[in-house]
């Protein structure tokens, strides 16, 4: 069986940049372990799987190891793949998902997300992300992800996490931010737990950094930028219970892959 494959930088300007996922559309749904499987050989953070729906799509995503509930860049990535090279005519794309209903629509050379919000709620700091960073946050809070929050941008820059350590947290990774001079706020994600040690551009982990940031500067709209090593710019915007997530994304390669 021969399926269609593309490989698009999500949240980049260019190739290199931003977080590369892999899409496959599919004309129904394949068995879940080939799935998985073609997910571990891409080896990338995200493989997204999409098929046609009534109303428009429904989407599924892949780590290598583990199907995940929610992704925005390989979101993103669909998008960019249904509007420009599939030629995707409506004005917003609909996926239904494990995370609900999920729409991406234009602005400009934007790709806009609209997910639902997720509350990240204040916690004791674990021992675990103690020991993984050495250096103890300004807070820390608690969602889907451990939201580490440091009071500068270099603590940030420079972490260098034990990848054990968070591997024995609950729950899917750890995002650690910190104000910026250069934008409203800097990220790097961590989910060693689903077999990505460190995520270029994380589109989900801004459901959770949206809420928190808003209400800590006073502003709905906000700007950032995730300091992995491919790097990757971010705007985001709080409306009522959905986070909006913006980005550009580039085609990186399409082929054909047989399994």
């Amino acid at each position: 069986m021969k399926l269609t494959i593309y490989q698009i930088d999500a949240f980049a300007e260019k190739t290199f940049d931003g977080n590369p996922a892999a899409v496959c559309p599919l004309a129904a749904w394949l068995p879940d372990g080939l799935m998985q499987s073609i997910a571990e050989e891409n080896n990338l953070s995200e493989t997204a799987f999409f098929i046609a729906t009534a109303t428009g799509f429904h989407i599924r995503w892949f780590t290598p190891t583990v199907e995940v509930d929610l992704c925005g860049h390989a979101t993103l990535a669909a998008a960019y793949v249904l509007f420009d090279c599939l030629g995707y005519e409506h004005e917003i794309i609909e996926f239904e998902s494990r995370s609900g209903l999920l729409s991406v629509s234009r602005d400009g050379d934007l790709l806009v997300l609209d997910f639902p919000l997720q509350q990240a709620e204040p916690c004791e700091t674990p021992v675990a992300i103690l020991h993984a960073f050495g250096l103890e946050p300004f807070e820390c809070l608690k969602a889907e992800d451990y939201v580490v929050v440091f009071e500068d941008e270099d603590d940030v820059l420079s972490a260098d996490p034990n990848m054990e350590q968070l591997r024995k947290l609950d729950g899917r990774g750890v995002i650690i931010t910190a104000p910026s001079e250069s934008c409203d706020f800097v990220v790097r994600f961590f989910a060693p737990k689903c077999g990505i040690d460190e995520d270029p551009v994380t589109g989900s982990a801004y459901t959770q950094l949206a809420p928190y940031w808003s209400n800590r500067l006073g502003q709905a709209k906000l700007t950032a930028r995730q300091l992995s090593s491919r790097g990757g710019e971010v705007v985001c915007e709080l409306k009522g219970n959905r986070v909006q997530i913006a980005g550009k994304a580039v085609k990186y390669l399409q082929g054909e892959i047989e399994v």
